[in-house]
């Protein structure tokens, strides 16, 4: 087997598995120990994964802030999709919790679009702004301190609001989501903290990302995947990633 064909391989199990060993690579490949690690070497060196002891894990993009208006026009067919699929989860006469997030305000406008008989409770201002024409949903504010890059509000007032309530399904967004050591992340400390209380406060918490936010992490990680009940994406993950996500006690929609 040729280098090149042997790297790309290696590259492809990387992304299935999370991880690659050396001692495995080279059993896999019937070549030394010693050859599997110039493999890594040269791979790492082309910014294709990362090292670790005895092995590689993928490289993955560490996101700073972004301003929520940025992040609009991004994946738009994705997101859709991924609103379509919660929508779908809801009754009549729930009551939900949309966080900030560009997913969140998409499953807003399909639920002002269905005009559906369920209560929202949000804290994000674009979604607020939807549901100010006439419509059967009713809308609950959650205020506290703005925070303007995200376009809604977080922190200890917030979370001191959210306390008071009991939401059937709350839908979170995120900035990254490791599936194989479980954590899910945000930009930032209070935004992190406020989706926490939102998961306490909530009988069935969703996460609700693209795939592409499987390979980006974000600057604080607000919970593990088995906090949540399920984990919607706008298409099929590949049966190993799913079966991982599932060793966490959650549904993969």
């Amino acid at each position: 087997m040729l280098a090149q064909e042997r790297h790309n391989q290696i590259l492809a199990k990387l992304n299935l598995e999370g991880q690659v060993r050396v001692k495995d690579l080279s059993l896999d490949f019937q070549v030394t120990e010693d050859c599997i690690r110039k493999d890594l070497n040269i791979l790492e060196k082309a910014n294709k994964l990362k090292r670790i002891h005895g092995g590689a894990i993928p490289i993955r993009v560490n996101l700073h802030t972004i301003h929520v208006n940025d992040r609009k026009d991004v994946r738009v067919l994705e997101k859709k999709e991924i609103a379509k699929k919660a929508v779908d989860l809801i009754k009549l006469g729930m009551t939900i919790f949309l966080d900030i997030s560009t997913i969140t305000l998409e499953i807003a406008k399909l639920i002002y679009q269905r005009n559906l008989n369920i209560v929202v409770v949000t804290n994000m201002i674009d979604i607020m702004t939807i549901f100010t024409q006439d419509c059967q949903t009713q809308l609950i504010f959650i205020g506290g301190e703005l925070n303007h890059a995200k376009d809604g509000f977080i922190g200890a007032i917030t979370i001191d609001q959210i306390k008071d309530y009991q939401f059937d399904m709350s839908f979170l967004g995120v900035v990254g989501i490791d599936i194989y050591n479980g954590n899910v992340s945000t930009y930032d400390v209070n935004d992190g903290l406020t989706k926490k209380e939102i998961i306490h406060s909530s009988k069935k918490s969703y996460i609700v990302s693209e795939y592409a936010k499987t390979t980006t992490d974000g600057n604080y990680c607000y919970a593990n995947i088995n906090e949540f009940s399920g984990f919607i994406c706008e298409k099929k993950l590949d049966l190993k990633k799913e079966n991982k996500i599932k060793d966490y006690g959650i549904e993969v929609i």
